[in-house]
């Protein structure tokens, strides 16, 4: 049984180094010089744009940076009060699907939002998880995700209470006709330590019970991010 490494950052993280970082733990993950692990952080203010972006879903490109994230998907925003998972897994050691891969990405959340009685839902051709207000369907999780040498790497981001305002600057994921929401827009108070606990929870029924990935390993503290030089 391997052991699944879990990692918290309390203080938000400039997107620049944690792509270094994933970069560099991917690699090792591959070479077996690592374990793999579940990264939970936050960014500050920004934009990411995924392999399928459309500039013209760049509404406001002046109002925060944009980065080219590398993974799947659109245009998405990430900031503070917004939970973010990198999850760094060798998929070959599993079943080396990548979409039943993303599935249980989309499984992860919607089980943590039940916690809260929420109830998050999948969409066909809209990868994500949307909440059905009965007035529009809103959004409360974007999902864009990497594979290089059947390593996954980017993950998933859950809004727990962010700026939604700042949604507005993009058409996020390119669908205009839908709208964001968070745990603390529809009426869930919940700091992110509380989540997080919420969080770990639930990966552990979703893909160890269910999966058979092996152990998860908590730290004491935050690991220090390395910038590679």
């Amino acid at each position: 049984m391997h052991e699944i490494e879990w990692k918290i950052s309390d203080e938000p993280v400039a997107y620049e180094l944690a792509l270094a970082e994933m970069e560099e733990r991917v690699a090792a993950i591959h070479d077996g010089s690592a374990r793999e692990l579940v990264w939970l952080l936050e960014h500050p203010p920004l934009y990411t744009a995924g392999t399928s972006a459309d500039s013209s879903d760049l509404r406001d490109p002046d109002r925060f940076p944009v980065h080219k994230a590398g993974r799947g998907g659109q245009y998405t925003y990430h900031g503070p009060g917004q939970r973010i998972a990198y999850v760094m897994l060798d998929l070959k050691k599993r079943n080396a699907d990548i979409r039943a891969f993303v599935q249980d990405l989309e499984d992860w959340v919607i089980d943590v939002l039940a916690q809260y009685q929420i109830k998050g839902e999948k969409r066909d051709g809209r990868v994500g998880v949307w909440v059905d207000r009965g007035f529009r369907e809103d959004k409360i999780a974007a999902i864009g995700v990497r594979v290089r040498r059947w390593v996954s790497f980017h993950g998933i981001s859950i809004n727990v209470d962010p700026n939604l305002s700042h949604y507005e600057g993009i058409v996020p994921c390119g669908i205009a006709e839908h709208g964001v929401t968070s745990l603390v827009d529809l009426g869930i108070p919940v700091s992110m330590a509380e989540f997080d606990v919420e969080l770990k929870a639930s990966f552990t029924k979703v893909f160890l019970e269910n999966g058979d990935l092996g152990s998860l390993v908590s730290e004491a503290a935050p690991t220090p991010i390395r910038i590679p030089g």
